[in-house]
């Protein structure tokens, strides 16, 4: 999905680079020299605590209201009562001895924090049993070895931050820059969950909404640049961003306006003519995929046909699916309308018909729609007693079959000279 929205990592196991492997289980050995490095400084010590006896202590804090917390039992124990519990088989993990006193530390985003964690949690599980390390370790470990410099990570992790500079600190290490940032929530202030809808990005996808259009939603409804700014491209995004401008605020996401925000992207993306031709072949795929049975005529499946449908509807859709919608169909399917319905209408129905016909005889070229409103107008004005509001509609039942959709002339335009002529011929004959 990174790939789809247009910003692949940089590093990743399939792209692969030059701090991998890119795996966690396939780290398991320098996870593991890291812990033994902890544990011959002092800094760890291995635990031997049951399931059991960790289940009782959860329960009894519990039951006096107090928060759970290991109460460091085996850190205490001996060199020599540590081989004897190892020479017996015992399972064990290891765990990291939190110190008092630590450091404050600037966020990026919230500023000076330190969080005394050795008052208020036990001491750590860095390596489980299994070898597997717990994200302590394994977050501190793999950002050194892979060089990062800057950590933006949720603000749950900002009170988890000290324990990781006192991991960072055991190992002799320098560690990179902290920057939390404030939750995504729902417009209501409530916690994104999958639990309260469908937010996977490929149901967007999959809807038809363009990266660029969740991109933007997300980013602007979050903070980190001078101004609030529908339409942003990804350069845009990538040159205005600064992390300084991150406010402490929770980012309030109100899926309601990305309809808006994917009109935007999708009529930049058919002004642009290479991304033009892509929605070309997209939109040829859904006429197939959704009129196939209907026996749609090959011509309005051809490339030149498609494209001025697309520049003619610019800025009046937000997904591309929508051309293929009822209120379209009359691009891609001939209505069956007959003179009878146009008479009922006008009974001026043949006249208008060959003035029409008489119209759309003119140099493709001349066929724009402020033109054929101008030309529709004078057109009225030539009939006996049919209304403009008559004609039009009496025009639009004729080309689309439907009392409602796009303006007649806008209709012509997309259809063209010979497909409007071929309707009206049609619909007075039978």
């Amino acid at each position: 999905m990174l790939d789809w929205a247009g910003i692949p990592p940089d590093e990743s196991p399939g792209r692969g680079g030059p701090a991998g492997p890119y795996v966690q289980s396939r780290r398991l050995e320098l996870y593991g020299r890291a812990g033994a490095a902890l544990l011959a400084s002092g800094a760890a010590y291995r635990c031997f605590c049951s399931p059991q006896r960790l289940q009782l202590l959860r329960r009894d804090a519990l039951r006096r209201q107090h928060t759970p917390r290991y109460d460091n039992r085996c850190r205490h124990l001996t060199p020599a009562e540590v081989a004897q519990k190892l020479s017996q088989g015992l399972d064990c993990v290891v765990r990291f001895r939190l110190e008092k006193g630590v450091e404050p530390f600037q966020d990026l985003v919230y500023g000076w924090n330190r969080h005394e964690v050795a008052e208020v949690e036990g001491d750590p599980v860095i390596l489980k049993g299994d070898g597997f390390p717990t994200y302590h370790l394994a977050n501190v470990v793999d950002d050194h070895y892979m060089g990062i410099t800057h950590v933006l990570r949720g603000a749950e992790w900002l009170a988890s931050t000290s324990k990781h500079l006192l991991l960072y600190k055991a190992f002799g290490w320098e560690p990179p820059r902290f920057g939390h940032l404030p939750l995504l929530l729902n417009k209501d202030g409530g916690k994104l969950s999958k639990r309260q809808g469908d937010i996977f990005l490929e149901r967007f996808a999959r809807d038809g909404f363009l990266p660029e259009a969740l991109l933007d939603i997300v980013t602007n409804c979050g903070s980190g640049f001078t101004e609030k700014q529908m339409g942003r491209t990804l350069e845009e995004l990538i040159s205005q961003f600064e992390v300084g401008r991150i406010t402490t605020h929770s980012a309030l996401l109100d899926l309601e306006a990305l309809p808006e925000f994917n009109r935007i992207h999708l009529t930049r993306h058919i002004e642009n003519q290479g991304l033009r031709q892509k929605l070309v072949r997209e939109l040829q795929g859904l006429v197939e995929l959704v009129y196939g049975d209907q026996q749609v005529d090959p011509d309005v499946l051809e490339d030149e046909y498609v494209e001025r449908v697309l520049l003619l509807r610019k800025g009046h859709i937000s997904l591309l699916k929508s051309l293929v919608s009822s209120d379209y169909s009359y691009l891609w399917v001939r209505p069956l309308v007959s003179r009878q319905q146009l008479q009922t209408i006008s009974a001026e129905a043949d006249e208008i018909g060959k003035l029409v016909l008489g119209l759309m005889t003119r140099p493709a070229a001349a066929l724009t729609v402020e033109e054929l409103n101008k030309d529709l107008r004078s057109l009225q004005k030539q009939t006996r007693e049919t209304k403009y509001s008559s004609m039009m509609q009496l025009l639009r039942l004729a080309l689309s079959g439907r009392q409602h959709g796009p303006s007649v002339a806008e209709m012509m335009v997309t259809l063209g000279a010979e497909e409007v002529c071929g309707r009206i011929r049609r619909a007075l004959s039978s």
